[in-house]
């Protein structure tokens, strides 16, 4: 890794629900092929993400840091020399949280609990309760947020403005293809990386059947598309990020998408949607 880039990478795998140890194993291995200082793998990557109950959730979930799952990644990214994010299901006393986590060559260096969530992940998690972070690693600032969080930009701006050259997106997708179009805006108009690493395949539990729409993807500042997966194979993809090119904001040289902000008119932004009228 030179002084202003790192070498990046998304892990798309396909985790069999309830089969930790194959799954960690299967990520692992695309883990330590990659030629990646950062390496970040889908949400809920360790156990599926097809849970049926709450109680189901609370038997897979780990406390974070000293999950086993956790404890593993942290080993690997000491021997390896890598970073590492990759989301999981987090128990927090009482709490559960569709969690991300970051370890950084043998060390554990945050998480992010997911603050948007999708669909029945209503029932089965606690929403988050953290404010997005950035982290210093190696010399780059990484922000993480999960899947659904892609719709809201507002949490993205957030961590931009927190100082982040590229934001780690573990994901589950089952959309077809809204996140990765919508990606492309979330890295231009920030002039962020960001790596989206979903997973493939199906799941069949009960009434519940989910199919993965893969394409994992890294893009750049400019809306580049820099790496894209198939949408069915188990791969792992790298890349070189330039830190400066997401350290400029400008756009024009008269522009600057921090500079021209106006953010008193932007203050129906933060009330509660049930407080938010018409005004015409």
């Amino acid at each position: 890794m030179g002084a202003n880039t790192i070498k990046v990478a998304f892990a798309q795998t396909y985790p069999k629900f309830g089969e930790v140890e194959a799954n960690v194993e299967e990520a692992l291995k695309l883990v330590r092929g990659a030629d990646a200082d950062l390496i970040v793998l889908p949400e809920l990557f360790n156990t599926g993400y097809a849970f049926l109950s709450r109680d189901e959730v609370r038997r897979f979930a780990e406390e974070v840091p000293y999950g086993e799952t956790c404890r593993i990644l942290v080993e690997e990214s000491s021997r390896l020399k890598k970073t590492i994010v990759a989301g999981l299901a987090e128990r927090a006393g009482d709490a559960l949280y569709n969690t991300a986590v970051l370890v950084s060559r043998g060390r554990f260096v945050g998480l992010y609990r997911k603050l948007h969530l999708f669909s029945r992940e209503k029932v089965l998690f606690n929403k988050g309760d953290l404010e997005p972070r950035v982290y210093m690693v190696d010399g780059a600032r990484i922000g993480v947020l999960i899947c659904f969080d892609w719709l809201f930009p507002e949490v993205w701006r957030v961590l931009a403005l927190r100082g982040a050259d590229i934001v780690a997106h573990p994901s589950n997708l089952v959309l077809p293809g809204y996140c990765q179009r919508a990606m492309l805006a979330r890295s231009f108009e920030n002039h962020i990386y960001t790596i989206t690493a979903n997973r493939v395949g199906e799941e069949e539990r009960g009434d519940y059947h989910l199919k993965y729409t893969g394409r994992s993807q890294i893009v750049s500042p400019k809306m580049e598309v820099l790496a894209l997966a198939s949408e069915d194979q188990v791969e792992c993809k790298a890349v070189q990020a330039d830190l400066e090119l997401a350290r400029n904001k400008k756009v024009t040289e008269l522009n600057d998408i921090f500079k021209d902000r106006r953010p008193r008119f932007y203050r129906l932004l933060t009330r509660p949607a049930s407080f938010v009228k018409p005004s015409f």
